[in-house]
C-alpha cells in the first residue's frame, strides 16, 4: 500500500487586504447576487469570471420548484461565456453568497457540479484562480483543479 497526501493552497486575505487586481472580479460577484432567483432556498449565490479579454462576465444561481433543474451561480457565468465568448479563456472566477441577513460571512465553495464543469474550461484554457468571499475573509485558491484533486477526467 501506499499512502499520499494531497495539499491544496489557499491565500486568505481580510477584506481590505484583498489586492486590487481581485477588487473589481469580486464586486462583480457581489452585484451579481441581486440578480439570483433563490424563492426556495433563500440563499443568493452570484459569480463573475474574468475573461483573458479583460472582459467580467456573471451569473447568479436560478432555483426551480425541481431542484435538479436549477442553475448554480459558476454554471451559469460559464455557461454564458462559453456561448457568447467561445474560445476566450477564463482567467478567474469569484464567488459570493448572501441571505436576507446580508452577505455570508465565511466563503463559500463551488459544489462538485461546478468544480466539474469549471475544470473542462480549465482544461481547455489553463489554470483558473478561485476567488471566494466572505465578508470576513476571502480565500484565493490557484486553480479549480486545487479544489477537486481526484476529478473525473476522460477516459
Amino acid at each position: 500500500m501506499t499512502e499520499k497526501e494531497i495539499r491544496c493552497l489557499v491565500r486568505e486575505y481580510a477584506p481590505e487586504e484583498l489586492p486590487s487586481g481581485l477588487k473589481a472580479i469580486v464586486d462583480k460577484a457581489k452585484e451579481m447576487t441581486s440578480t439570483s432567483y433563490a424563492p426556495y432556498s433563500r440563499f443568493r449565490v452570484g459569480a463573475a469570471i474574468l475573461l483573458e479579454s479583460g472582459e467580467i462576465v456573471g451569473g447568479s444561481n436560478q432555483e426551480n420548484a425541481a431542484f435538479p433543474a436549477t442553475m448554480c451561480a459558476e454554471r451559469s457565468a460559464a455557461f454564458w461565456a462559453g456561448a457568447n465568448r467561445p474560445g476566450v479563456a477564463f482567467r478567474k472566477i469569484a464567488i459570493a453568497a448572501a441571505t436576507d441577513e446580508g452577505f455570508q460571512q465565511q466563503p463559500i465553495s463551488p459544489c462538485g457540479t461546478c468544480r466539474q464543469a469549471l475544470l473542462e474550461y480549465e482544461k481547455r484554457f489553463g489554470p483558473i484562480e478561485v476567488v471566494l468571499y466572505g465578508a470576513a475573509r476571502i480565500f484565493v485558491v490557484p486553480s479549480v483543479s486545487d479544489l477537486m484533486p481526484l476529478s473525473f477526467t476522460e477516459f
